[in-house]
């Protein structure tokens, strides 16, 4: 690597640091106001003009708070618990594709921080070690209600990491690749026009749907919160933080709402794709960028939905719902695509078939 392409890495993450650290405090502004809006109140509406500086001031309030540690905690993986489930969340942004190549004063360059031809794999491995700091958080606390929300954590990442793994086979059978960057690509065009290739148009609805509902359990968003249940446990794994640390919690669960709703722009929904993002001018991949911005506010924005509108499960529901639905519907979802695939080369029905069809 050259000194210029060195520096343009270490360029390229800190803009993307930054704008996911702005984001991730944004986002709890966002769920605050449209929450306030479902159940009819105000909201945060205070600190700056319409309340846009109420994330500054939470930021400040929780550096200045006391760190209070209690006496009988296990110290040093107490303190790790919030470091290990917060830098996973946010190393996964190293390979997510936000947009495509854009000439800047000669240098070609790609709107992602680096590429890998396994990256998908690389962002699983990444969002699973974020249970490890949820488990350890809980264990480390000495408090039963710790205990208790990071047991429930590691036996709903189990459930989940299955249903939510399987479901995206059928976009690998069909793309042929693990790299995020070749998914986006094959999925050309948007909508329901001729050309589309979105993977929730070919054949993938109900890989997506598997995926999204295997999504809000591994984030532990409700109505699969009961690593948290305030109702039982008090405040779950994080019972026992305060201060930073627990700051560290909250940044982690809404980096991970962020990559999971990328993640289903990437893999369902054609990433940064849409009417001219394919442009060879200049302002192509810049629209491509909007594109993929946009629909992964709209992803956010149904999280926080679904978190106004439904009631938490009870954790026999929850364990029923994974095992019992998720996982079968995922592997028929698998054998539906492999079978489609299979007919479509082996009778060569390519010449028969509009191209959103075919599955490439």
């Amino acid at each position: 690597m050259t000194l210029e392409m060195f520096l343009i890495t270490v360029v390229k993450i800190g803009l993307v640091l930054g704008i996911i650290l702005t984001a991730v405090a944004y986002v709890t502004y966002m769920e605050r106001r449209v929450l306030a809006f479902i159940q009819a109140r105000l909201g945060p509406n205070r600190v700056g003009p319409f309340g846009l500086l109420q994330p500054l001031a939470d930021g400040i309030k929780f550096i200045f708070k006391e760190d209070v540690i209690p006496n009988d905690v296990t110290r040093f993986i107490y303190i790790l618990a919030p470091i290990m489930a917060l830098v996973p969340a946010l190393m996964t942004f190293a390979v997510i594709p936000f947009g495509d190549r854009l000439k800047i004063f000669g240098y070609d360059i790609s709107l992602y921080v680096t590429g890998l031809n396994v990256s998908l794999l690389f962002v699983f491995a990444m969002t699973s070690l974020g249970v490890y700091g949820i488990v350890l958080a809980g264990w480390s606390s000495n408090s039963k209600y710790s205990l208790f929300g990071g047991l429930r954590s590691s036996a709903q990442m189990i459930s989940y990491e299955l249903a939510l793994s399987l479901s995206i086979v059928g976009v690998l059978i069909q793309v042929g690749s693990l790299d995020l960057v070749k998914i986006v690509e094959s999925q050309s065009g948007w909508l329901l026009l001729p050309q589309c290739q979105w993977n929730v148009f070919a054949f993938q609805p109900l890989g997506f749907l598997i995926f999204f509902i295997a999504v809000l359990a591994e984030t532990n968003r409700i109505p699969f919160d009961l690593p948290e249940a305030e109702t039982e446990l008090v405040g779950g794994y994080h019972t026992e933080y305060s201060s930073m640390k627990f700051a560290m919690f909250f940044m982690a669960e809404y980096a991970a709402m962020i990559t999971a709703s990328s993640m289903a722009t990437v893999l369902f929904f054609g990433g940064w794709n849409g009417p001219g993002a394919n442009s060879l001018t200049w302002w192509g991949p810049l629209l491509g960028l909007g594109y993929f911005a946009a629909k992964v506010f709209a992803f956010l924005f149904v999280y926080i939905w679904i978190r106004g509108t439904l009631p938490r499960f009870r954790y026999d529901q929850l364990m029923d719902f994974g095992w019992k639905l998720l996982l079968p519907l995922a592997i028929f979802n698998i054998v539906f695509t492999a079978t489609w695939k299979f007919l479509f080369h082996y009778y060569d029905l390519a010449p028969y078939m509009p191209d959103w069809m075919s599955g490439k």
